[in-house]
């Protein structure tokens, strides 16, 4: 129901039958006059609520933030089950609402379910951030937890949602519309601001704080978990000044019931001798009032053409999981600022905050001094059009990235590099299980050019056989490798003569934009070497090979290393976005200990500013279709349908997700190709959405407006304030 009707079903309820049976001064105790802002008509209690949202939303969008990389670089899934699970969990997000509402308008009411949930919200953001301890358990407790964790915080948000506006919405007077729809701005306010702040603040506790030697994503999901706790008791703290309609009936279930109730009875009757009727949902006549079958009627007109909405949520959605993995592939140093791969989502909310009020006071009424009629409808197609352009651009930019990446090994194929660490040249061979040669190569003492060869193997795995001539002396040795993967022959003295070593190399990705490091120690000791507060290893002595570690990107001219009896520092210069680094400990004579730096994996090089177009132009759309949409919808549907409206208009951002989910998870397509797909997809439906709109002929508001319309204009135009903002609600 919704809820601004409810104030007036209550104000009818107590009001007194008879002027003459009560005298005016007897006929009600005095009212309390709840406390107010500074002396204002603001009541005190809305600061409650908006602080409220503020932590509410911080937490959301913050654990969301990291979510994607969390799961690629934590659990260690692939691209694809990490996209899926995320747009899994938004989806979740935007179907709980309806439960949220059903709970509050039929049982709990509004600040009962708000409380109940938001404990529900909380408990899941402990859950959550447990999972991000390596310590508690291995990949399977934590896989458990996190999703556990993922459910009840979709529950919990998702419930809350279409609760607390509307429920700040109820601590007004009737007679207080101007100060209600300046209450709605600043919820509004707080929305994106508690957006903002956490999608640039959660990465960089993520990625600036090591916990356990690794990226501290307990602390990235923490932080947004004490802001939820923060959140409730704020909201808790306002209890006794709140005013609390109970509940009053659950305007949805009524228009599902009315609807399933129009297609059974049509379908019972279908075969009988009977007059037909106008429309399809008069066959509900039996059973519901007049009015409500009139309004669903208007209702259904609007829910048609939500039809092809979900394919536009299916792009903007991707902002949090396909673009942030892009990313992960770009260079983040942006001279002044050093920018964290998931910080890239910031530009959202901050670009929505620009373009709302660019559109309304600049372009729009550029557009309408041009003669130009740019309806509702056509700004959404617009929309639709620009969010085509972002994924166009997105493909781009994925194809230049692609374009600069080492070489990747395909089916029964191996990519070799060779390390000689000895003291003079090796020729190297490299024989096939028939005794061909498959590599034929001289490789200088100590040569820092990265240089890695392909090698096609006659099987998925294989024996490869390796001739190697020093000096005047021949050596045989034999590994076995595996398709695709990417190795390392490393060659060391060995007396007067050299031996081998085959070490698996990381493969062409490292981990979320930061750069991989590891060690080999030619020293007759091991070395423990320090990276960081929290980061260290052990290289054992006499060609000892580390495993690889993740470190910020910056310079490291001194990191301390200590052997078993004396400490030292080494040199190892600018460690850059995703990188991959070699580094071989020798004790020269004249030089002394130093580090031989070598780059396996060459740094990002595509900067990751080539990201903003894509961004204006999905959030232009956006704010073109998002915006436009809601006041449209909201315009076109009587006041008693608002809230089926809001329902239906969460559902699509759901399917939205959905369609992601199944693309990620069945197309098999690279990602610039992905890209295009969603694009083509999404300008399809805009062609579909534009034939709809042609022959769809608005509704004005004498049509659409009832008796009860009439009496509360200013309620439902504080509702379209709000929901027409952003749909970040």
């Amino acid at each position: 129901m919704n809820p601004f009707q409810q104030n007036e079903s209550k104000e009818t309820l107590f009001s007194p039958v008879s002027t003459e049976e009560t005298p005016p001064q007897l006929s009600s105790p005095a009212k309390k006059t709840p406390p107010r802002i500074f002396g204002s008509n603001y009541p005190l209690s809305i600061a409650f609520i908006v602080v409220n949202e503020f932590c509410e939303r911080f937490s959301y969008y913050g654990m969301k933030a990291v979510l994607t990389l969390y799961f690629l670089y934590f659990l260690h899934w692939n691209e694809d089950t990490s996209t899926s699970v995320y747009h899994a969990f938004s989806s979740l997000c935007y179907f709980t609402p309806i439960l949220g509402a059903a709970i509050a308008d039929s049982w709990l009411g509004k600040f009962k379910t708000i409380i109940y949930l938001s404990l529900v919200y909380v408990l899941g953001h402990v859950i959550k951030s447990l999972s991000a301890f390596p310590i508690l358990g291995g990949k399977v407790v934590h896989t458990v937890l996190s999703l556990v964790g993922l459910c009840l915080i979709a529950l919990g948000t998702g419930g809350i949602k279409p609760c607390v506006a509307a429920f700040g919405g109820d601590q007004f007077e009737e007679n207080h519309a101007e100060e209600r729809t300046r209450y709605f701005s600043g919820f509004y306010l707080a929305i994106n601001a508690g957006s903002l702040i956490s999608t640039f603040i959660t990465p960089m506790l993520r990625g600036d704080v090591q916990c356990f030697g690794e990226d501290c994503y307990a602390l990235a999901f923490g932080v947004p978990g004490l802001l939820m706790v923060i959140a409730l008791v704020v909201f808790a703290m306002g209890s006794k000044m709140y005013k609390k309609p109970p509940p009053e009936g659950n305007i949805v279930a009524q228009v599902v019931k009315c609807i399933w109730f129009a297609i059974s009875n049509r379908f019972k009757n279908r075969s009988e001798d009977i007059p037909k009727r106008q429309h399809w949902l008069d066959w509900a006549a039996e059973k519901y009032p007049k009015q409500l079958i009139m309004d669903v009627k208007t209702l259904t007109r609007v829910l048609f053409l939500y039809i092809p909405l979900p394919m536009f949520w299916a792009l903007l959605d991707q902002q949090g999981s396909r673009w942030t993995l892009q990313a992960t592939k770009m260079n983040g140093n942006l001279g002044f600022f050093v920018l964290q791969p998931d910080q890239m989502q910031v530009l959202n909310p901050l670009l929505v905050l620009i373009f709302i009020p660019l559109f309304d006071l600049v372009i729009y009424r550029l557009i309408s001094k041009c003669g130009i009629n740019f309806t509702s409808l056509r700004k959404m197609a617009v929309g639709m059009v620009l969010a085509c352009l972002a994924f166009a651009a997105a493909a781009t930019v994925e194809i230049k990235i692609n374009e600069m990446a080492p070489p990747q090994p395909g089916s029964q194929e191996i990519l070799l590099q060779v390390l000689n660490l000895a003291d003079d040249e090796v020729k190297l061979t490299v024989l096939g299980s028939n005794n061909n040669s498959l590599l034929v190569d001289s490789i200088k003492s100590f040569q820092k050019t990265p240089h890695y060869s392909k090698i096609h193997l006659n099987t998925k795995s294989q024996d490869l056989y390796f001739h190697m001539k020093y000096h005047n002396l021949s050596i045989y040795t034999e590994h076995s490798v595996e398709e695709r993967n990417w190795y390392s022959l490393i060659i060391r003295e060995d007396g007067k003569s050299v031996s081998s070593i085959m070490v698996k190399d990381m493969e062409n990705e490292t981990t979320n934009g930061m750069t991989a490091v590891r060690f080999i120690n030619t020293l007759q000791e091991y070395v423990n070497i320090s990276l960081g507060t929290d980061i260290s290893l052990i290289v054992g002595e006499n060609y000892g090979v580390s495993a690889y570690r993740t470190v910020q990107r910056g310079e490291y001219s001194a990191v301390h290393c200590k052997t078993e009896d004396k400490d030292f520092s080494l040199n190892l210069g600018l460690l850059d976005f995703g990188a991959s680094y070699l580094f071989v400990i020798t004790n020269s004579t004249k030089q002394g200990l130093q580090a031989w730096k070598m780059e396996d994996i060459p740094a990002n090089k595509v900067s990751i500013a080539w990201q903003l177009p894509q961004y204006a132009l999905v959030t232009a759309g956006e704010v073109m279709f998002s915006v436009t949409g809601l006041e449209f919808s909201y315009s076109q549907a009587p006041s008693s349908m608002k809230s089926v409206l809001q329902a239906a208009w969460l559902l699509t951002v759901a399917v939205g997700n959905i369609i992601v989910l199944v693309v990620a998870q069945f197309s098999g397509l690279v990602q610039w190709a992905e890209f295009v797909l969603f694009s083509c997809l999404l300008l399809v439906v805009c062609l579909i959405f534009s034939i709809m709109g042609y022959y769809y002929i608005p509704l004005k508001s004498e049509d659409i407006q009832g008796p009860e319309d009439k009496q509360i204009p200013h309620m439902q135009g504080n509702m379209i304030n709000l929901e027409t903002k952003k749909t970040k609600l």
